[in-house]
């Protein structure tokens, strides 16, 4: 680090060398990491500072080396999943990164506060990459267009000649400042200009297609060493695997293979869970520390070694290998630490999206999976799990893990174990489900052998009163229920799930579906008045209805009469309200591509779902996401809504009953819903989820009259908002992507 800079911080005290970019009156609750990881960094300048971007907004980086995270805030970055961030060669408080699909950003705190520079216009892809002997100089990529800039990013020129969309680049250090050889790879080939950028031209002899998935150079100007490599898709030949990994020692004018000795060179699946019959290599690393130490990931051809999913090293330019990533402890060479999955489910789920090296030192590196994330500081010998950290807080449950920080999950809802406070549980996508009994300091993924059958989502959860440990759970094997991908048709809405129940606090599952349809259950709901020895429930199923059990779930039967239609019963939410009503909400129906009226609405019943009505008639919503009903009056309701027609967005109330609703706030095109606070009567919490134009969470003080934001909550994809049992200043959040944040409840004056 720059010796101007440490005396700053010095000065600045010792809490500024770790500063954060997010508002420390929020902090991140539950499991971290879980979700996708691209594009890590690391910074030559400070190794311990590194940067990844996730694939549900948000942006994050450590100054720790990975053992904590914060994540930036989306109001001065969002993240860009095909762009790799970079950091300034000497400066590691400077980083350049892609504002999600909106050019280019600067930070010169450490990631705290982010600028635009440059005018880019549009999304960036591939890799920024900066000049490590002359930092004026950079590359950036936006979708077949390449760009350079010789003032440190203010102005860009194009580099014409150039075809195909950008991969990544480097500027070869071996050769002179003023003149500087510059190289690009593309999906079309490599390509190299020995005149600054002015020309261009390829160079791909001895390859055997121009298809190229990854290019990395190392260029030592102390040692006068140039290395490039690249990989090209892998086939299999008629006696052996052809295409893989590349090297060339002049510059591209010639290029040989390296697919030798310890790499994986199946020419067909090893088992049924292969990813393919051959190994492709997706991602390759060197540094300008040592250009013959190399880097490959690969997709598997079988689960165990040697047929994993791994990190291979080479340390004499791709003549040998060795496989140095092993994460699952089932077989030999295990040096990867476990994470809550591996520990709890005795495995690894294979799937390494990318990797960065140090470009001072390839002994140290970080690489991203599918939901986790792992650092090296030994050349691959041992892996550290830097996106969760295992607890020694006892619990009865399993083995706890406290949050580092690197939150990635989308959550539906926090709830608090009416006999015991401390118990809290979080209703998860991809990860299902999570318990603490220490007040949500430490988190335990639910057992293996007590999960539901449907082990990719719970959306929520309803508790027994009179009875310790009973909790019913809605679960699906279908989740975004009921946001843009499964309205807009990018996912699959149609698939498993259904109503377990416990009678441990949520550590042990078993199916309470006698009756119901094999759909996504959605939503759960008990009548309090109801007898405890035969409690009833309501359970909303995604495209089936609402069913009801009399029974405490032992059999369910379908009450629909005048609910939706035939076409749409896509219930998303059920609530029971203390005065006997019954709500279900309906959400978004499309057909051929355009929202449709039929079904979509809120619909109350009187006599326990025996006959519904449509009270949005009034006013029909084609996109509403959630309900709130008023615990002291039913005929106070409010319904978030998303943009399906024009002017629908926001957050609408009835004080009748549904006779009349009105817009009472809008901010942006997809409204979540809104959530009142038990101990202050005029206070209504509103969320924005997918496409908030600024903060997703609003507070109204004074019944919806007026509003103010929460501008320190660094995600901006909010859901839910419940208040904190533990101390009345302070709410919780649920999220769309960014997991579960407890903070302040007065969004200030």
């Amino acid at each position: 680090m720059p010796l101007l800079h440490l005396l700053f911080l010095a000065l600045m005290g010792p809490s500024s060398m770790h500063r954060t970019s997010s508002d420390s009156q929020w902090q991140p609750m539950g499991l971290s990491g879980g979700g996708a990881l691209f594009n890590p960094a690391i910074s030559s300048a400070d190794p311990s500072v590194m940067m990844l971007n996730c694939d549900m907004s948000a942006a994050y980086i450590s100054r720790s080396s990975g053992g904590h995270w914060d994540m930036i805030n989306g109001q001065q970055l969002r993240s860009n999943t095909r762009c790799r961030p970079a950091f300034h060669p000497t400066d590691a408080a400077v980083i350049f990164a892609a504002n999600g699909g909106s050019g280019l950003a600067v930070s010169h705190d450490y990631g705290a506060h982010w600028d635009a520079i440059g005018g880019l216009k549009g999304s960036l892809t591939g890799d920024i990459v900066i000049d490590g002997g002359n930092a004026s100089r950079m590359l950036v990529g936006i979708g077949s267009d390449v760009w350079q800039s010789i003032n440190g990013g203010e102005t860009w020129l194009p580099c014409t000649g150039i075809t195909g969309e950008y991969i990544t680049g480097h500027f070869d250090r071996t050769t002179p400042n003023e003149n500087r050889t510059i190289y690009v790879a593309t999906t079309t080939g490599i390509w190299r200009s020995d005149d600054g950028g002015q020309t261009w031209g390829l160079r791909t002899s001895g390859l055997p297609t121009s298809d190229i998935k990854s290019f990395a150079a190392g260029t030592n100007p102390n040692k006068k060493v140039s290395v490039l490599y690249c990989s090209v898709t892998t086939t299999s030949g008629r006696r052996r695997v052809e295409g893989g990994i590349y090297r060339s020692f002049d510059r591209g004018e010639s290029w040989e293979s390296i697919m030798g000795q310890g790499l994986n060179l199946d020419m067909a699946p090893f088992d049924e869970w292969a990813m393919g019959p051959v190994a492709q290599y997706r991602f390759l690393a060197t540094s300008d520390a040592d250009p013959n130490c190399v880097y490959a990931t690969n997709t598997n051809t079988g689960v165990p070694p040697p047929h994993h999913a791994t990190v291979f090293v080479s340390k004499n330019s791709g003549s040998t290998w060795r496989s140095t990533f092993q994460a699952d402890p089932r077989y030999p060479g295990f040096n990867v630490e476990p994470d809550y999955m591996v520990h709890s489910d005795g495995q690894f789920y294979q799937d390494i999206l990318n990797i960065s090296v140090d470009q001072g030192n390839p002994d140290n590196a970080i690489v991203t999976t599918g939901g986790s994330c792992y650092t090296t500081s030994d050349h691959g010998e041992n892996w550290k799990v830097a996106h969760t950290k295992i607890s020694d807080i006892a619990n009865t449950i399993g083995q706890a893990w406290l949050c580092n920080g690197l939150v990635v999950t989308s959550t539906w809802n926090y709830a608090v174990d009416p006999f015991d406070k401390k118990r809290r549980f979080i209703c998860y996508t991809d990860l299902g489900f999570a318990l603490s009994e220490d007040s949500g300091k430490s988190w335990v993924w639910w057992p293996a052998k007590g999960r539901a059958p449907w082990r990719n989502t719970c959306y929520e959860l309803a508790f027994d009163p009179a009875s310790p440990g009973r909790v019913w759970g809605a679960f699906s094997e279908i989740h975004d229920i009921p946001n843009g991908n499964i309205i807009w048709g990018n996912h699959n809405d149609v698939g498993k799930g259904g109503i377990c129940v416990s009678d441990d606090h949520g550590v042990h599952w078993r199916p309470s579906t006698q009756g119901l349809p094999v759909g996504p259950a959605t939503s759960i709901a008990m009548d309090l008045h109801s007898q405890p020895e035969g409690r009833t429930l309501y359970a909303g199923i995604y495209g089936f209805g609402v069913y009801r059990s009399d029974n405490n779930g032992g059999s369910w039967e379908p009450k629909n009469l005048g609910l939706g239609t035939d076409n749409n019963r896509r219930v998303c939410r059920v609530i029971v309200h203390p005065d006997g009503t019954i709500f279900a909400l309906i959400t978004a129906h499309m057909k051929q591509s355009s929202f449709a009226s039929d079904g979509v609405g809120v619909y109350s019943s009187s006599d326990r779902g025996e006959h519904w009505k449509c009270i949005t008639e009034s006013h029909p919503l084609f996109w509403p996401k959630d309900l709130t009903v008023d615990p002291k009056d039913s005929r106070v309701i409010y319904v978030g809504a998303a943009d399906a027609r024009k002017d629908q967005a926001g957050v609408w109330r009835t004080k009748d009953g549904g006779a009349h609703w009105n817009l009472i706030f809008q901010a942006g095109p997809e409204h979540f819903g809104a959530y009142l606070h038990p101990a202050h009567p005029y206070w209504i919490y509103a969320t924005l989820t997918e496409g908030a134009p600024g903060p997703g969470l609003w507070l109204s003080k004074d019944d919806g009259q007026t509003w103010k934001s929460f501008s320190g909550l660094p995600f901006t994809n909010i859901q839910r908002v419940v208040p904190d049992p533990d101390d009345p200043k302070s709410i919780i959040v649920t999220t769309f992507g960014g997991s579960v944040w407890k903070g302040p409840a007065d969004a200030g004056d």
